[in-house]
């Protein structure tokens, strides 16, 4: 198990990584003024009403990277520097925002598969770990089968949080692309903006990739365990 051990530590090391490159990538495309003046949420408005889509709000929401779209209530919500903001940092996150907006009206099938998983997950992935580990030590103290099915059930939800990670990543993918799209074929942005837009969604999507990865290595690793307690 020491190699696994040094797996995830080299992901932990990864994630880190890659969230502090995202946030200097962020603060220097901020730095990056768009040459048409709008602010993102100007830039989410007129997104929006390119695609026809009338039945969406974009609201201010507190926090930094903040940012996402709401299926339930139809709203954009960007964050507050997003929201206000006129750089090229700004005009990505609200472009791939109203990417996600794009695809609830044009039923996207990963965003819907993801959307029936959302309330699931939210529940399952707090207790999931816990019960795996409780029905290890549950299994090893009494040496009953009670213990065994336990931490499997366990193992059941950590696997819908993994499938779950990996059905995000086409989600947000696409929304990039779309926003991306959008950005050159209606020439909202110069083309140092448009690069600044690209590599700044490039590397935000390198997050959701290493929590997928360390998801499914956080699976195997208890599944191997208990699956292992019964040889």
């Amino acid at each position: 198990m020491t190699g696994f051990y040094i797996i995830v530590g080299a992901i932990a090391l990864v994630s880190w990584l890659v969230s502090n490159k995202l946030k200097s990538k962020f603060k220097h495309y901020s730095q990056v003024h768009l040459r048409n003046g709008m602010s993102g949420a100007e830039i989410a408005e007129k997104m929006l009403a390119d695609h026809g889509i009338n039945d969406v709000k974009v609201i201010s929401t507190p926090g930094m990277l903040t940012d996402h779209y709401n299926p339930k209530n139809k709203t954009v919500n960007l964050s507050e520097g997003v929201y206000n903001q006129r750089n090229a940092a700004a005009a990505a996150v609200a472009a791939h925002e109203v990417g996600h907006a794009v695809q609830h009206a044009k039923a996207y099938e990963w965003l819907q598969m993801r959307s029936k998983l959302v309330p699931v997950v939210s529940v399952t992935s707090n207790f999931s770990q816990y019960l795996v580990i409780g029905g290890i030590i549950l299994g090893a103290a009494s040496g009953g089968t009670l213990g065994f099915y336990i931490a499997i059930l366990g193992l059941i939800f950590m696997a819908l949080a993994t499938a779950f990670s990996f059905i995000t990543l086409p989600v947000e993918y696409d929304a990039s692309n779309r926003a991306l799209a959008w950005l050159k074929n209606k020439n909202m942005v110069s083309q140092e903006e448009y690069k600044g837009s690209e590599d700044a969604l490039k590397w935000a999507a390198r997050t959701y990739l290493v929590a997928a990865i360390g998801s499914l290595a956080m699976l195997l690793y208890w599944g191997i365990r208990v699956l292992g307690s019964r040889d």
